[in-house]
Parts: structure tokens; sequence; C-alpha cells
């Protein structure tokens, strides 16, 4: 019993210590209104329980409701947005936060291990597809699910503030994110990867300015043996339809590729912010001492004891 007992008060001790090493999350919404851009608008899934309702609010850090403006996403908006399945369960819920002009998209999935086929990149890819720039997007869900429901919430974000999207190009972004889970599930690609993959295929229109299919499909296949990639002759086409229904949209691919190209300099920029920040990597091997330090003294108490 006594031995049980030491093995206890090590691992609290152990927790207290790794959870002390955390990274940096982000902060609660402002105590002040922003009267130009207003308040950061959450969207929860029509599906949520109120336990759930509660914990998703939690979770997209709404410490006060007063605070932010609140809805609700049904499947009757699904069926509004992207002539989607009115019978559908909708769990994901997101909260947007408009931004200054310049400031670009920012994505960030707060519960990633319940989003299980839609990552951050897929969803910019999608959002900028069908229109959404210079926000910040925070999607979360209490329970495990695919994360296409929170797609239909953030146009409905957009929709009560007055910002209309055409509907054409929320529909193909819905297809667009189909198309990446789809791949991802079927070739056995990784969900990095297929992002990867669509993201060059509009930085490739955006620079060759495709004026048929014939130029898509030669534009996509480029893509392909550029990276090294072998699809099925189905999903191949599946990716030049795609595309060819994005060109027919007359949609601004110099813009979507400067997008895509700030994204990707965002991440880098995490990335760096990381990887230089020696307070963390401070904490890191703090924690390492400590932990070995906790380890020789639990081990040698108990052969004492």
């Amino acid at each position: 019993m006594k031995r049980f007992f030491k093995l206890s008060v090590v691992w609290m001790l152990m927790l207290g210590v790794v959870v002390g090493i955390g990274l940096p999350v982000h902060a609660n919404e402002s105590d002040s209104i922003d009267e130009k851009l207003g308040v950061p608008i959450v969207v929860y899934g029509d599906t949520l329980t109120d336990e759930q309702k509660s914990e998703t609010r939690q979770l997209l850090e709404v410490s006060d409701p007063e605070m932010v403006d609140e809805y609700t996403v049904t499947a009757e908006d699904l069926v509004n947005y992207i002539d989607g399945n009115p019978n559908a369960r909708m769990f994901s819920s997101a909260k947007i936060t408009m931004e200054e002009e310049g400031q670009g998209l920012t994505v960030n999935i707060v519960t990633p291990e319940n989003i299980t086929e839609v990552t951050n990149e897929m969803y910019a890819n999608a959002l900028l597809t069908a229109g959404v720039e210079n926000a910040t997007v925070d999607v979360a869900s209490p329970v495990k699910v695919s994360g296409h429901s929170a797609l239909t919430g953030i146009y409905k974000a957009y929709d009560v503030e007055g910002i209309e999207l055409d509907k054409e190009r929320m529909e193909l972004a819905n297809e667009e994110l189909g198309v990446a889970t789809d791949l991802a599930e079927k070739e056995g690609m990784s969900q990095e990867k297929v992002s990867e993959l669509l993201t060059e295929i509009k930085k490739a229109i955006a620079d060759q300015n495709p004026a048929s299919v014939e130029d898509i499909e030669r534009i996509v296949q480029e893509q392909l043996e550029k990276m090294e990639i072998t699809l099925s002759d189905e999903d191949r086409q599946m990716l030049i339809n795609l595309f060819d229904k994005m060109r027919d949209l007359n949609i601004d691919f110099d813009q979507v590729k400067n997008q895509l190209n700030d994204i990707a300099s965002k991440v880098q920029d995490q990335l760096n912010e990381i990887i230089n920040d020696e307070g963390f990597w401070e904490k890191v091997g703090d924690f390492f001492n400590k932990f070995f330090e906790l380890l020789s003294d639990f081990f040698n108490g108990l052969f004492a004891g």
C-alpha cells in the first residue's frame, strides 16, 4: 500500500510538470468590442446537447456570451447553402473573428482529435474557394466527427453579418472538401499531401491562366508528376472536373494564390517561433531533469521501503 501511495504521488507530480511546459494557448476574446469589425460570431451545430454546447463554448474560449454573437447551424442551413442532406446531424462548430483587410485567413482546429477528416489546410483551401478572406476561424467539436458541418456554420456566420457569398462557390468549396477527404481515404495519401496537391494546382492555375478543360487536365497531370503522386483514372478525373468548375466560375486565382502563400508563411512563422523559443526548450529540459530526478527518488524510496 505504501509503495502504491508513493507511485501515485510521483505520477501526480509528473503531471504537474508536464502541464507546466504546455504550448501557449489563444487568448480569450477581448474585453472591448471592435466597433468597426464587430464581435466574433460563434455558430454551434444543431445536434449538440446542452452539455455538449456548453463544452464547445469553453473549447472556443467563449467566457462571456455577451461578447460574441451566437447562432445555431441546422440541416436546413446545409440545404440552403450547399444543397446538402436535410437529415444531416450537425456537431462541429466554429468561431469566426473578422480581421482587417490584408490580414488574411487563419484556420485553427481546436480539437484535432475530434475533427477526423478535415485539416486546417483543407478548411483554408475550401474557404478561399468560397470567397472567405481576412478572418480567423476556430473549429471545434466535443465528439468525433468528420468536420464538414463546420463549413456550413462559417457560411451562415457570413450570411448573418450581411456578407453575401456566392452559392455556386460555396457548393464548389464543399465539393472540394469532399474531394480532399475522398483522396485521403481512397488513395491512402496523408491529409497534408492532399492539401499540398490542391494548393499547388491552384497556384499553377494562377500562374498559367488555363483557357480550357484540356489546360486544366495538363496542369493536374503536371502537379501529380511533380509530387510523384499516382491516382486512379477516376480520381484523376475527379480533380480535373473540380478545377474545371473553378475555372468556369472565374475565381481570382491570383488572389487565392496570395492568400495561400500568406497561410504558408503564417504556419512557418509559428514553427519558427516555437523552435526559437528558448524559454520553451528550457522548460522541456527542466521537465526531463525533474522527471528523471523524481524517477530516481521514487525507485530509491521503493527499494529502501
